[in-house]
């Protein structure tokens, strides 16, 4: 599912009552809904596609299980998130060593693009382009997990801050700061400049 796109068919908290009371399908149903984004999230974040892979096999298995704990009422999809977000954080705690992947950029926002050639650009603009997205994932890789995780969910996922607080458990003020700390070292980082620094003393 991509982000800012509604599903089509029943919505996720219809799928996930329907599942809660045996019907396999509406569970498939979630599933494939969910599985590219889900892969793309650990995919990201493990830089290892047989790890994302494996990892978003993981999830759907821990969603499974803990279906019955998860309130109809509210919206699936941090939820899900918050899964996935646990299990990265825990595979790369046990694994240091990662490879880095120069894949995909950022969606646009506040002075972050995602590029996208022009089918009619020449080799020049369609080099530079590639380029651009190179140093861009480049600089995504160079974060602390805390920031990379939040500059994922909220610009590869488009989740609201209010989400990714309640996907990563973290007071909404902290998501503020993270993501506009993650900003700055990002745009210094594709300027030359160092990377991000340690929090600042008072940081959560």
């Amino acid at each position: 599912m991509s982000p800012g796109r509604k599903p089509s068919g029943p919505p996720d908290e219809v799928l996930v009552r329907r599942s809660l009371k045996g019907d396999l399908r509406a569970f498939t149903e979630l599933v494939d809904r969910y599985k590219d984004p889900v892969y793309n999230l650990a995919y990201r974040m493990l830089r290892h596609r047989e790890d994302a892979e494996d990892l978003a096999q993981e999830v759907f298995l821990h969603v499974f299980r803990a279906l019955d704990k998860f309130d109809p009422e509210q919206r699936f999809s941090p939820w899900i998130y918050r899964i996935a977000s646990n299990l990265c954080l825990d595979k790369l705690r046990k694994n240091r060593t990662v490879t880095v992947s120069l894949d995909t950029p950022l969606v646009e926002d506040r002075g972050l693009y995602r590029q996208i050639p022009d089918p009619a650009a020449g080799p020049q603009e369609i080099t530079e382009v590639s380029e651009t997205r190179r140093e861009i994932q480049s600089a995504i890789d160079a974060l602390p997990e805390k920031y990379r995780m939040i500059v994922i969910l909220r610009h590869t996922r488009d989740l609201a801050y209010e989400e990714i607080a309640e996907a990563l458990n973290l007071p909404l003020g902290t998501v503020k700061t993270r993501l506009f700390r993650a900003r700055e070292s990002l745009r210094r980082h594709l300027e030359g400049q160092r990377e991000l620094g340690e929090p600042e003393p008072g940081e959560e």
